[in-house]
This record gives C-alpha cells, sequence and structure tokens, in this order.
C-alpha cells in the first residue's frame, strides 16, 4: 500500500509493508503512470521511524451526501435520484493521529467515516465503464462536520469546511473491493458504525461519471463517497478510528480550539 511520510523534514511516498512494519522507499512521481514511472529504490525505514501523513494532498475534496440506503433514513431524508455533491478545501485534510479541531463556533461536532478514492490522472467526463483507469487507490476517510451549523445555515459549506475536518489515512490500497468492503467506526473502544460498501445507493464508477461530468478531477484529487448508518456525536479528548477491510484503520482524537 502506498503511504506519505515525512522523515527527517523530507516528505516522501513509500510502500507500505504492514506485517513487516517497514516502509519501502519510493521515488518519483506516483502519479506518472505513463511516463517516468516510480522507482521502488530498495531502500527500507522501519514503520517506527517516519510519520505517516495523509497519503495525498488533494487540491479538492470532492464528498458525497446521502450515499447509503440506512443513512438517508437515519438522516430522515429522501433517497437521492442522482449523486448529491458537495465539497471540502484542500485546509481541511490532516494525516492519521493529527487531531480533529473542536471549533469554537459549533457545539455539535459529528463523525462520517467513509471509504475515500484516490484519482489518478486527469479525469474529465469518464464514463461509469471506464472508471477504473482513473482510480489510484482507495483510503480511510471521516468527514467531520458541525452539524448544528450544518442546520442553521442551510447548506452544507462552513459545517464541512474546518481545517482538520477531513482526516485521511493511513495508505492508499491499489487493490480494494470497492462493491463489498466493510466499514467500521469506533469511538472510544465502542463500535459505532459496522456496514459494508455494497449498501451504496451509487456505487463508485458512477460516481467519477458524475463528478467529472461537473469539474476535472486532477491527480491526487479524492472523492468521498459517503457514511453508513451510525453517525453520531464527538467530544474533545475522544479517540475515533476508523477501519476498512483491505485498507487497514485510520486512528485520531480530538482536541478543544485554543
Amino acid at each position: 500500500m502506498i503511504v506519505r511520510y515525512e522523515r527527517n523534514g523530507k516528505v516522501k511516498h513509500g510502500w507500505m509493508v504492514e506485517e513487516e512494519q517497514k516502509v519501502r522507499v519510493i521515488e518519483g512521481d506516483i502519479y506518472k503512470v505513463q511516463s517516468a514511472k516510480p522507482i521502488m529504490t530498495g531502500l527500507e525505514l522501519p514503520l517506527s521511524e517516519v510519520t505517516l501523513l495523509a497519503p495525498c494532498t488533494p487540491s479538492k475534496v470532492v464528498c458525497i451526501g446521502v450515499n447509503y440506503f440506512d443513512h438517508a433514513e437515519e438522516m430522515g431524508m429522501e433517497t437521492p435520484e442522482e449523486p448529491l455533491m458537495f465539497l471540502k478545501p484542500s485546509t481541511t485534510v490532516v494525516g492519521p493521529g493529527e487531531p480533529i479541531i473542536y471549533p469554537r463556533l459549533t457545539n455539535q461536532l459529528h463523525y462520517e467515516a467513509e471509504l475515500a478514492v484516490v484519482i489518478k490522472k486527469r479525469a474529465h467526463r469518464v464514463k461509469a465503464e471506464e472508471a477504473e483507469d482513473f482510480i489510484l487507490g482507495y483510503t480511510c476517510a471521516i468527514d467531520v462536520t458541525a452539524r448544528d451549523l450544518q442546520h442553521k445555515d442551510g447548506q452544507w459549506t462552513r459545517s464541512k469546511s474546518f481545517d482538520t475536518f477531513c482526516p485521511l489515512g493511513p495508505a492508499i490500497a491499489a487493490k480494494l473491493d470497492h462493491r463489498d468492503a466493510r466499514i467500521v467506526t469506533r469511538v472510544n473502544g465502542e463500535v459505532r458504525q459496522d456496514a459494508s460498501t455494497r449498501q451504496m445507493i451509487f456505487p463508485v464508477p458512477r460516481l467519477i461519471e458524475a463528478v467529472s461530468a461537473v469539474m476535472t478531477l486532477l491527480p491526487g484529487d479524492v472523492i468521498l463517497t459517503g457514511t453508513p448508518v451510525g453517525v453520531g456525536e464527538l467530544h474533545p479528548g475522544d479517540e475515533i478510528s476508523v477501519t476498512i477491510e483491505g485498507i487497514g484503520t485510520l486512528a485520531t482524537h480530538v482536541i478543544a480550539e485554543s
């Protein structure tokens, strides 16, 4: 699995061998898949010697709202006839272990665990049957929401866009059966969400088709594919983790804004 890490002040990509607790160093641009391909250097680093960062640096995070049948029922919303899109700015993105900051402007902070799709190359008006060619891989995400602001504003931009509101990681799985991947969210060790992506209303290829018909996706951009039933509140001091089979566990915690 592809990771992005920092060591001695330098940021690079690597290939994580989790069972050996090692990272194999990659040189080159992981997105240049047709020309200058990344090189596996042969150098290996202990995982304990690197700091894992968000595995990509998207120009934009495109989110899909109400994309699980049971979540639509949970929120008292109708099943959408087409994907419901909104954006998170790139400044919401943080990596594994980086804290979610609870803003002073909200009194109701919610988590939403999601499967994230990482785009491999420029995608514009892609057909669903061609979508796999544009996917670098998949990672875990938490769509953090200031729910009271969402209800107050009547639209989602402010409530979804605070800094740290999009943890990503820990790695990008190049191969994953996105049609039936289990998603488990734990808050302070207690299971809060436990579902499968087979409950999605619109599957990944359809989402890529819909999003790329509206906006051009660039290498490293991310699509959050929606959350299953079980969303709930977070408080300062809470520990939260999202595990997606085939990817791993994204873990972080919540701190109050200073």
